[in-house]
C-alpha cells in the first residue's frame, strides 16, 4: 500500500511503505497528468498508475526522472504511452550503468522480470524547461548534488518543489559532490517555497524549510571538518568509523534507521572526493601480513 498525500490542488505526493520511505508525485490536468518518477517496486508504481488513470481517469502524458537511480527511474515502463523527461546525464548514466543494474537485480530477485528500462526521450543539460498542465506550470531545472543529474520540478502556482534526492532527511553524497549539493541547497532557500517534497521521507512544510536547510548544511560543514582531522591520522578510517550520525546532528532514526549507514557511507565518500583515495583501516595493513 503506497501513502498517498494531496499537497495542493491536483497535485499529489506517493511514498513507499517498503523502501526508505522513497516517494513519486502526480500534477493532473484537465485531460492528461504528469508522474514526478516512480516507486522502487514494480507493484507501487502501478499503483500510482491506477490511481490516477482508473480513479482519476486522466492518462499519464509525461513522466519526469529527477535522476536516475533505480529507486527513482525503474518504474517509467509502467506508462509506456507516456514520454519521459529528464537532465541529460540521467539519460547518460541510465544507459552506461543501468541495464547492467537491472539484469544483476533480475538474477537475484523476480520482482523486476516485467521491468525494462526507459531512456528519457526529451532531455535538457542547462538552464530550465518548462512544461504546462492545465493550469499548472512545471518548471524543471539542476539540482545536483546527490547525484551530477539531479533536478527538481517546481509548481510555480503552489510553490513547490519537487527535489529528488538532493532533499533527504540526511544529506547523501555517495554518487554526488559535495560543493554542488551546497549550492543546491543555497538555491532552494531563495526560492520562498510552500513545501518540498523530498526523494525520500515526509513532506517538509514552509515553517520548516529554512530550518531543514540549515541544518542539512550544519552536517556537511560538520562532516567535512571530522574527514579533514581524520586526514591527518595514519588510519583515517579508523576515526571516521568512531564518528557517529547522532555527533554529526541527525537522528539515527531516521529513513527507518538507515541513517547510520548512510552516515558512514558519506564520511568515506566525501574522504575519496576530498582526497582522491579511499580511507585507510588499520586492519588492512593487518591482513596484508597473511597474504
Amino acid at each position: 500500500m503506497v501513502k498517498r498525500e494531496r499537497i495542493a490542488d491536483n497535485v499529489y505526493s506517493f511514498q513507499s511503505e517498503y523502501y526508505a520511505q522513497v516517494t513519486a508525485g502526480a500534477v493532473i490536468g484537465p485531460e492528461w497528468a504528469v508522474v514526478i518518477d516512480t516507486l522502487a517496486l514494480p507493484e507501487e508504481t502501478i499503483e500510482i498508475k491506477e490511481f490516477v488513470e482508473r480513479e482519476l481517469q486522466k492518462k499519464v502524458q509525461y513522466v519526469i526522472n529527477t535522476h536516475y537511480h533505480a529507486d527513482h527511474s525503474w518504474g517509467s515502463c509502467y506508462f509506456p504511452e507516456a514520454l519521459v523527461i529528464s537532465h541529460r546525464l540521467c539519460r547518460q548514466f541510465i544507459e552506461q550503468k543501468g541495464f547492467d543494474s537491472l539484469e544483476e537485480t533480475k538474477k537475484q530477485s523476480g520482482t523486476y522480470k516485467n521491468t525494462k528500462l526507459i531512456l528519457p526521450q526529451i532531455t535538457f543539460e542547462t538552464g530550465k524547461i518548462t512544461l504546462n498542465v492545465g493550469k499548472k506550470t512545471l518548471t524543471m531545472f539542476g539540482l545536483p548534488g546527490h547525484s551530477l543529474d539531479g533536478i527538481g520540478v517546481f509548481i510555480e502556482e503552489d510553490r513547490v518543489l519537487f527535489s529528488g534526492d538532493i532533499f533527504m532527511p540526511i544529506p547523501y553524497i555517495v554518487d554526488g559532490d559535495f560543493d554542488l549539493m551546497v549550492s543546491s541547497y543555497k538555491q532552494v532557500k531563495d526560492m520562498s517555497l510552500e513545501n518540498i517534497v523530498q526523494g525520500h521521507g515526509d513532506v517538509v512544510l514552509r515553517g520548516e524549510i529554512e530550518s531543514a536547510i540549515d541544518k542539512h548544511l550544519k552536517y556537511l560543514t560538520t562532516i567535512r571538518k571530522i574527514v579533514r582531522r581524520a586526514a591527518r591520522r595514519k588510519y583515517p578510517g579508523d576515526m571516521l568509523e568512531t564518528v557517529d550520525v547522532e555527533s554529526c546532528g541527525k537522528s539515527r532514526v531516521i529513513l527507518g534507521g538507515l541513517a547510520e549507514d548512510l552516515h558512514q557511507r558519506n564520511l568515506k565518500a566525501l574522504y575519496e572526493q576530498l582526497y582522491g583515495e579511499p580511507p585507510a583501516f588499520s586492519a588492512d595493513e593487518e591482513n596484508d601480513l597473511y597474504y
